[in-house]
């Protein structure tokens, strides 16, 4: 237990200075982006103005408001504060709302798309890899050829599949927006039913993607097992294959389990693509806005929560493998 207690405390101050890191960069790395956001924000809203002195007011109002007329570490103690206050600023580009205002409407459109995807291409990949490696045969013939051209294929290719197969050729599902465009969100079922239809696309071709690395990982990993010592010894000792098979894919997927934690912590940046490419209303298609229009505040409060999903998982992950992995135990007690 003494050697577990170093080892949790060892791995919680590396995720607080890896994140105090990151905390720091999230805020620097978009200032340093070439461009002066405020003033397109003035030439929106002074359009029709001829009078260059209300122009310049209005600019230095802005300036004022959002802080960059501060020197830097000004500006990071009034991000430190809204950080702290939990709206994280007025966001540029979508002014008077806060970057918090943004961040909700649209990270409930990702989650319910990318975290039922990630679990079920998890699922179905390392059951089709462990099978493949247990059957051999006929089946892992074709699902390994099939599982590479899945694993190399890149998101954007998996999502443009999907959208003109399906979409534009068969015309079986719509291949734009969340739900259709003449609806307003409600609990009708009419609204349900489009945001069901449409969340069809995006949704299989980030399965397909999750499916064919899972499904080589977990491959490689059960037959690097199937042939390990201990198998043979028991197999020798006359204990029961099903038994046996079941501490087998114990051990094959502890890494599969990494690549999980890691999965669910990116995958806000795994939603980009889908959700450009299909036009969901999801927090990737919020980052690329923000993005294009130089929006700090809320780049800043975007990838800060990747941050900390990224960190988070990867924390809780190996905190789990203390107790999943029993070697990690006894190197802790040594």
């Amino acid at each position: 237990m003494k050697g577990y207690r170093r080892y949790f405390l060892n791995k919680l101050l590396w995720f607080l200075v890896t994140f105090l890191f990151a905390f720091l960069l999230n805020f620097i790395l978009p200032r340093l982006m070439p461009g002066d956001p405020v003033a397109a924000i003035v030439a929106r809203f002074a359009q029709g103005m001829t009078n260059a002195t209300g122009v310049q007011a209005i600019y230095e109002q802005y300036t004022e408001l959002f802080g960059t007329n501060r020197t830097m570490i000004e500006q990071f103690f009034i991000y430190l504060r809204n950080v702290f206050d939990g709206n994280f600023g007025f966001s540029f580009s979508q002014y008077p709302r806060t970057v918090s205002d943004v961040i909700k409407s649209s990270i409930g459109w990702t989650l319910a798309l990318q975290f039922p995807a990630i679990i079920v291409g998890w699922i179905l990949g390392n059951t089709l890899g462990a099978l493949a490696a247990y059957l051999k045969g006929n089946f892992d013939r074709i699902l390994l050829p099939v599982s590479i051209f899945l694993s190399s294929l890149p998101a954007f290719g998996m999502a443009v599949i999907f959208l003109v197969v399906f979409g534009a050729i068969l015309k079986w599902l719509p291949t734009s927006g969340g739900y259709g465009y003449d609806l307003l969100p409600s609990f009708s079922w009419t609204f349900i039913w489009s945001v069901i239809v449409h969340y069809q696309l995006p949704f299989w071709s980030i399965v397909g993607i999750a499916i064919g690395g899972q499904a080589i990982g977990m491959r490689s990993m059960s037959i690097y097992e199937l042939n390990a010592d201990y198998v043979k010894y028991s197999r020798f000792l006359g204990i029961k294959d099903w038994k046996i098979i079941g501490y087998v894919f114990r051990n094959a997927m502890l890494p599969q389990v990494t690549g999980l934690a890691l999965s669910i912590g990116t995958m806000v940046g795994g939603a980009l693509v889908a959700e450009i490419i299909f036009s969901y209303p999801g927090l990737g298609s919020t980052i690329l806005t923000a993005v294009m229009g130089g929006d700090y505040p809320l780049i800043s409060g975007t990838t800060l929560i990747v941050t900390i999903m990224v960190l988070s998982a990867t924390f809780i992950i190996e905190i789990l493998y203390g107790f999943i992995d029993p070697r990690i135990k006894a190197a802790q007690a040594d």
